[in-house]
This record gives structure tokens, C-alpha cells and sequence, in this order.
């Protein structure tokens, strides 16, 4: 449909101008435009994922070296690691819970990004910093609020097969509690994360608060629950195959090569300084490729369920203005692009007049 000043004359041409086309979304074209946002920016969202993947790797490297025990770290054999494996396995569940809340955090990093890349407004330097900034603090919370309401749904069904156990209980009454409990946990736990997970995008374009971001994804997922299951499934499986086998399988052949005979605790640390290595660069190639397919679904259920599309190309010659601001105003100075995505009355914008 044209929109005033040409803004939408040729809507297929202005899509292959943006990368992400501005329309309801399909699963292929949610996941294409997350590679385009990489390969369209990629020392902003590239580097913002090497920072976060730097924290979250070392701090696992870290944890894994101090607590998994010192005969792990001094020679690494099955009967040693059989010995430490409450370790491991308690600190592969710090790694997952730290990279997915790593993703969450990179999600509400790129949804300027490719918000600005959806309504086809240019990006001047450091301007994803200065949309994400005055949420920063809400942005950490939102995301830790999402990971805290999930993780709490897989403990809750299963504290009685642990209080079965720390009572000494029947073997019967345990095994019992698991296969109910289990299940129901991992359950609730996935069920609650793609109902909340759409809350990060929300809390940094539409300046909302923790709990009002967390009520907009509600509200947003409505309908809608299984696509979106659907479409973060098949960026987890791309994800595994990139993250855990793909990239990181020159940095495997390194450890075998250099560390695989040797012994004592250099060796190990020698190998564990490979595998983080290998862990930072696959993660900071998948992170943003994870965060921004949560960002677009985002967009997309703006579009379907409120026609955000339909409504900006209503406002067309808003759009425009701000455009030019951008162009032409102060690089610091708020361009508007946030107003755009507020779901809330907002003053009219300082430069144009408009009040989006």
C-alpha cells in the first residue's frame, strides 16, 4: 500500500534496501533477517557480542577451574572426572543459565539495531549504545526477571523428589516424584520462558517498565505461543550445531594436538585457555543470531497483532521527518526512533512537530 511522500511507493524495493522486510514476518524470513542484522552491522552487533561472550565464558572457565576439584584439574581421567561429575554437571548448568541470560541481554542490544533496520532509518555511530542506554538498568532486570520466573518453574515441581530424598523416604515415593516432577518442571519452565521472553525487546523500545514489559509479552504471545516455540527451536538448532560443533571444532583439534598426552596443571590450563577460546568465538558468532531472532519475533507480533506496519505507514510523513532529523540534527540529541515503538502517548518530537 503507498504511503504520503513516497515513503512506501515501492514497498519490494525498500525491502531489499532494509534486509528484514516491513510486514508480518514468516519463521525463514525472521531467521534470514537475524543473519542480515549481522552481516549488515557487524562491528556493532559483533562487538557487542564478544563482550558479552567474554564475561560469560571466563567467568565459567574461572568457576570450572576453582570448583571442580584438584585432582580434575591436576589429570583429567574418567575416574576423576566420574568423581567430580556433581561439579560438572553443576557448573554446565551455570554455563547454560549464564549464556541464555547472555542472549537476553544481547536481544535488547540488537532490537534498536534492527528495529532502526525494519522502518529503513539510517544508523550513525554508537546510536544502538545511545537507544539501549537509558534502559540499561531495566534492560538486566527485565532479563533477569525472565531466566528467575523460568528457573523458579523447573525447582518448584521437583523440591519434594529432593525432600523425598533428604528424608530418606521410599525409593518408590522418590522415583515417584521424579517422573511427575521432572517433566512438569521442564515443562513449566519452557511454557513461562516463550510466554516472557518477548519482555526484552519490550522494556528497551517501548521505555517500558520491568513488570510492564513482562505484561506486553504476555500480551503479545497470546495466540501465538506455538510459532514462537517453533521459531526459537529452530534457532536452538542452529545454534547447537554452529556453537557446540561447527566453530568450535578447529579449537577441539588444537587441545587434542597440543594438550592431549600431556599432564599436570599447566597442561590443563593450557587446554582450558584453548576451549575458552573456542567457546568465546563460536558463542559471539550465535549470540546475536539467537537475540536477534527474539527480537524479531517481537516486531513481527507488533505487526500481526497491532498492524504497527499498517499504523507507520498511516503515519508516513512522521517517519520521513524523523528520517531527516536524523540526518541533519545533532548526532546526540533523541531522533524520535524510540517514539515510534511506544504504545503509550509520547510529547511531540522536539524537531519535527509530529507526535508519533
Amino acid at each position: 500500500m503507498p504511503g504520503p511522500d513516497g515513503w512506501d511507493d515501492d514497498a519490494g524495493a525498500a525491502d531489499a534496501v532494509r534486509g528484514v522486510p516491513f510486514r508480518p514476518l514468516s519463521i525463514s524470513e525472521m531467521l534470514d533477517g537475524a543473519i542480515a542484522g549481522i552481516r549488515r552491522r557487524p562491528r556493532t552487533t559483533l562487538g557487542l557480542a564478544v563482550a558479552i561472550s567474554t564475561v560469560i565464558q571466563v567467568t565459567s572457565s574461572v568457576a570450572a577451574y576453582f570448583f571442580i576439584g584438584r585432582d580434575a584439574r591436576d589429570e583429567v581421567t574418567p575416574d576423576v572426572l566420574l568423581e567430580s561429575l556433581g561439579a560438572q554437571v553443576t557448573l554446565t548448568v551455570l554455563g547454560l543459565v549464564l549464556s541464555a541470560y547472555g542472549i537476553l541481554l544481547m536481544s535488547g542490544l540488537v532490537a534498536p539495531i534492527l528495529g532502526r533496520e525494519l522502518v529503513g532509518l539510517p544508523m550513525a555511530p554508537r546510536q544502538a549504545w545511545r537507544d539501549a542506554r537509558p534502559r540499561l538498568g531495566r534492560l538486566a532486570a527485565t532479563a533477569a526477571a525472565v531466566m528467575g520466573i523460568s528457573l523458579g518453574a523447573l525447582v518448584l515441581p521437583i523440591v519434594p523428589f529432593f525432600a523425598l530424598i533428604a528424608v530418606d523416604a521410599h525409593p518408590a515415593l522418590g522415583a515417584v516424584a521424579a517422573i511427575i516432577g521432572f517433566p512438569l518442571g521442564i515443562g513449566l519452565m519452557v511454557w513461562l520462558y516463550i510466554l516472557f521472553v518477548q519482555a526484552v525487546p519490550a522494556v528497551v523500545l517501548e521505555r517500558q517498565t520491568v513488570t510492564g514489559a513482562l505484561r506486553r509479552a504476555v500480551t503479545l504471545s497470546k495466540g501465538r505461543w506455538f510459532r514462537t516455540c517453533g521459531t526459537l527451536l529452530l534457532a536452538l538448532l542452529v545454534t547447537v550445531f554452529m556453537g557446540f560443533f561447527a566453530l568450535r571444532i578447529p579449537f577441539l583439534i588444537i587441545q587434542l594436538v597440543f594438550f592431549g598426552d600431556a599432564s599436570g596443571s599447566g597442561a590443563t590450563m593450557g587446554a582450558l585457555a584453548v576451549d575458552t577460546a573456542g567457546r568465546i568465538v563460536s558463542w559471539s558468532v550465535v549470540l546475536p543470531f539467537d537475540a536477534g531472532v527474539i527480537a524479531l519475533l517481537y516486531m513481527d507480533r507488533r505487526m500481526r497483532r497491532e498492524g504497527f506496519d499498517l499504523d507507520l505507514r498511516i503515519r508516513g510523513r512522521s517517519a520521513a521527518a524523523v528520517a531527516g532529523a536524523e540526518r541533519t540534527g545533532p548526532p546526540d540529541r533523541d531522533d524520535g526512533f524510540v517514539d515510534l515503538w511506544r504504545t503509550d502517548p509520547a510529547p511531540a518530537h522536539p524537531w519535527t512537530g509530529a507526535n508519533p
